[in-house]
């Protein structure tokens, strides 16, 4: 049974049979998109874990571009009738959104498990354990054999339109150069299976010797990483002309370690 943020008021801390529960089949995995508090926030579904796994994609609460001002919302790609339907209830119909969306990517929407939506932010959850991640949405039974607890909450990021899947990768840059220099540093990653958007690992005053992390969601599965651009900038025009190299970048993706 797959549970598409089930419904929040009258069945939220009631009994078993009264709302939906692990106990109500084999495997029952749930995608939470919409669990804020009803009052005031008018959040639809229900917060606590109740399946076997359960899914809190960007956190479980306000989706990504669900934030869209109500006129491009109401006139949206899909017509008039959705994107109004969207505006009333966008959060909690982003679930069925994600769970076409797994449909077409098998290897999509891993959900790391975690404590909390916050330290799964700061990479306290990554990569996947050893027994790998399980998917969200279509292909999450895959995953059945494997649950080891009692609740698995589970954590990942989605885009803010279709298509909606991100995988996520850890990316260390440790920079060479003879002086320090304030400004950005920015990483694309080309892959056998495509190539992503520049991505900003660190901004500030950049040491040369210094190691900057940062974990993203690509919009794409690279793949077996072929080469990775790296560039830098500073804000400011500077005459000494200071040069700034990657004496090494390091790449995890989170689903294979």
């Amino acid at each position: 049974l797959s549970g598409l943020d089930p419904a929040q008021p009258y069945f939220q801390g009631t009994p078993t049979e009264v709302r939906l529960d692990k106990s109500d089949a084999d495997f029952v995995d749930i995608i939470h998109t919409d669990s804020a508090p009803t009052i005031p926030n008018l959040g639809f579904g229900i917060s606590p874990a109740i399946g076997h796994i359960d899914f809190y994609p960007n956190g479980g609460k306000q989706m990504p571009g669900c934030g869209k001002n109500p006129v491009s919302q109401i006139v949206d790609l899909d017509g008039i009738w959705e994107g109004t339907r969207d505006f009333v209830a966008c959060n909690h119909l982003r679930s069925y959104k994600y769970y076409s969306d797994s449909i077409i990517y098998p290897d999509g929407f891993l959900g790391y498990p975690c404590a909390s939506y916050e330290l799964f932010q700061s990479g306290n959850c990554f990569p996947c354990p050893e027994e790998g991640c399980p998917n969200m949405g279509h292909y999450a039974d895959k995953f059945k054999d494997k649950i080891k607890r009692g609740f698995l909450k589970l954590y990942l990021n989605t885009g803010e339109a279709r298509d909606f899947p991100l995988w996520r990768y850890k990316i260390s840059v440790t920079l060479s150069g003879r002086s320090k220099v304030k400004g950005y540093v920015n990483v694309a990653l080309y892959g056998s299976g495509g190539n992503t958007k520049q991505y900003q690992i660190t901004k500030g005053t950049l040491k040369p010797d210094n190691t900057y992390t940062a974990y993203i969601d690509a919009e794409v599965n690279v793949g077996k990483v072929n080469k990775v651009k790296f560039l830098w900038n500073n804000n400011w025009i500077n005459p000494t002309f200071p040069k700034l190299g990657a004496a090494t970048i390091t790449v995890e993706a989170g689903q294979n370690r």
